[in-house]
């Protein structure tokens, strides 16, 4: 490494650890239409309708699309569409969900990690896609979208245990069998029942939530919900086994499953700071463990309160929303620099946090996008996914 690009890099860490050169916080529309522009860049840069799944600062390169997050961001870029009027950004959603057929598995999974990383399906990242056929499915009433939301929950189905747990085909980029956050997959199952009606799917969707339970301790926290350290899990993880368990219990009508998430996401509020930099990780106790901030996590926490408040009408939630996206958007660049970084939301603050450092990844800009949706319509009074698919996936 050449001793400009060493104090280039040092550069960014003091300016992060300082708080030097954020941005002022503004509007959620501007920073709202910085982030979709950003996700539009991470799609074109591919040149295949998959988004990239990640910007790598050190080396200032694009990775190879990522199924699993293409997938998600779907429903983000048709609900921007719909709050903006882009036409566009809904000819970008219906590309990217092609592409995911294109690349779908035989047996309906979806492959793990960025295109080349892997041959295999994976559990979660064919839950993830499956919102986004979903959506697609519901926005332009195509059966091959529907088709295959319905391949690639047969095959959920199929191989998940008789308890509820999937313990095949985990990821291999993570090396872990078991994960509490696969509620998220779960509720991908009950996205497909609402467009099909087929009670298998709502069935095991609701089985997984009973399994989770059974990893709930006393104060809510969960077991084997990390994607590296279960002892200390991620926000981002955190995040992901909560919203599934708010959202399959909304949907089915299981109270224990909303109190769960709901504790949850109490325990999150309380750690919350008035400046709303909230910790990467948490222990047991939740107590933080690290002194960086997982911004996808932060962002994934802010969508989650928003929708407990659209539940409980507990302004709580609301604002906690907006504390967090109050410190997120002082750490996305709304002008100058790298064109590959504008608009977009770091995998950590500061920069050499331990998730994902040194990277734009796309989903802390698609949780972001959808954690500022969720905060204007809750502001303004609107009905954010309390009913219909806006805020699906």
């Amino acid at each position: 490494m050449s001793i400009r690009e060493t104090l280039r890099q040092k550069s960014l860490v003091l300016k992060d650890t300082l708080g030097i050169g954020l941005t002022t916080p503004a509007d959620n529309r501007l920073h709202l239409d910085a982030a979709i522009a950003w996700l539009k860049h991470a799609q074109d840069v591919t040149g295949n309708g998959g988004v990239a799944q990640t910007f790598l600062v050190r080396s200032r390169r694009w990775a190879p699309s990522y199924p699993e997050t293409t997938g998600y961001i779907i429903p983000t870029l048709y609900r921007y569409a719909t709050l903006a009027g882009d036409q566009d950004a809904r000819a970008r959603a219906r590309r990217m969900a092609n592409w995911e057929i294109d690349i779908q598995l035989p047996g309906g999974g979806v492959l793990a990690g960025a295109l080349g990383d892997s041959d295999q399906p994976t559990v979660f990242n064919t839950g993830q896609v499956i919102f986004g056929w979903v959506r697609a499915f519901e926005e332009e009433r195509d059966d091959a979208y529907r088709d295959a939301a319905v391949r690639a929950s047969t095959w959920l189905c199929d191989i998940m245990d008789d308890d509820g747990c999937w313990r095949q085909f985990g990821s291999p980029m993570t090396g872990k069998a078991i994960n509490t956050y696969n509620t998220r997959t779960a509720w991908s199952l009950a996205r497909t029942h609402e467009i099909t009606g087929e009670r298998r799917f709502l069935d095991a969707a609701v089985r997984n939530g009973e399994w989770a339970l059974t990893q709930a301790r006393a104060n809510g926290w969960l077991e084997t919900n990390c994607l590296q350290d279960n002892a200390q899990p991620f926000t981002h993880t955190i995040a992901y086994a909560m919203r599934g368990l708010l959202e399959i219990g909304d949907y089915a009508g299981r109270e224990d499953f909303i109190a769960a998430a709901r504790q949850i996401g109490d325990a999150m509020v309380a750690a919350l700071p008035a400046d709303g930099f909230l910790p990467g990780r948490f222990d047991a106790s939740w107590r933080p463990t690290v002194k960086w901030s997982c911004l996808t996590g932060d962002c994934q926490l802010g969508i989650n309160w928003g929708r407990l408040f659209q539940i409980t009408g507990d302004t709580g939630y609301r604002d906690a929303t907006s504390r967090i996206l109050g410190f997120v958007k002082r750490t996305q660049r709304l002008a100058g620099g790298e064109r590959d970084t504008l608009g977009g939301i770091k995998g950590a603050h500061p920069i050499n946090g331990s998730y994902h450092p040194w990277q734009y990844p796309n989903w802390a800009t698609k949780f972001y996008a959808d954690a500022l949706m969720m905060d204007i319509a809750n502001r303004q009074g609107g009905h954010y996914g309390l009913k219909g698919p806006a805020v699906k996936g």
